[in-house]
């Protein structure tokens, strides 16, 4: 894998990690209702979930990608379409309902805070999108197993930072909430984002073996 790739896929990647999606949504609750050290312990329980992930789709779905030009293109195409249906829902959406969350802080354990990040982001449709379609284009088919632990570790420590970002956001929580615009702009860009790498998704070619 060249450093080339690397460069590419780091900023396409974070635009993902970035999105404001469930996982992200429950960083920001967290961090509001009990701070940034227990909303970064409780997000392990989202890396291990996503670590499965990579693991699963390396070890199998990944290979049958990358040796089939037929299936390739159809989860290549299905994670496109996704990706744009997200930007698009992203750009429409309005203010989260942050008030709902409630003013009074309730306390959970960390257990069961990590047990949330855990099964949310197991189901979550983008991780599994990302793993079987956005990874493959970026992937040195002779060196296949290699260049997806870099991929993957790379994800994940976005993941990481994107969580922090979330949780630094959640601790604002309150003063968020009577500034909604905020949350209508980074929609917006995030939407944006989302749309464009769909459509660099799409155009690209499966890697050479």
């Amino acid at each position: 894998m060249t450093l080339q790739t690397i460069l590419w896929f780091i900023p396409a990647c974070f635009a993902l990690n970035m999105a404001f999606g469930p996982n992200n949504l429950l960083a920001l609750t967290n961090a509001a209702r009990q701070g940034m050290a227990m909303t970064l312990l409780a997000s392990l329980g989202r890396l291990v979930a996503f670590t499965m992930m990579i693991t699963v789709t390396a070890l199998g779905l990944g290979a049958i990608l990358l040796a089939s030009e037929v299936i390739f293109q159809a989860v290549k195409w299905a994670g496109a379409a996704y990706l744009v249906w997200l930007g698009i829902k992203l750009m429409r959406a309005g203010t989260p309902a942050l008030a709902s969350l409630g003013d009074a802080p309730k306390q959970s354990s960390l257990k069961e805070l990590a047990r949330q990040e855990f099964l949310i982001a197991i189901g979550n449709p983008k991780a599994i999108l990302i793993f079987t379609a956005f990874f493959p284009q970026f992937i040195d088919s002779a060196h296949y197993l290699a260049s997806f632990a870099v991929l993957g570790a790379i994800f994940l420590v976005l993941e990481f930072a994107a969580i922090a970002v979330y949780a630094l956001l959640g601790i604002r929580l309150r003063a968020l909430t009577r500034q909604a615009r905020n949350f209508r702009i980074m929609n917006r860009i995030s939407g944006a984002l989302m749309i464009a790498f769909g459509c660099m998704l799409a155009l690209a070619r499966r890697p050479a073996t």
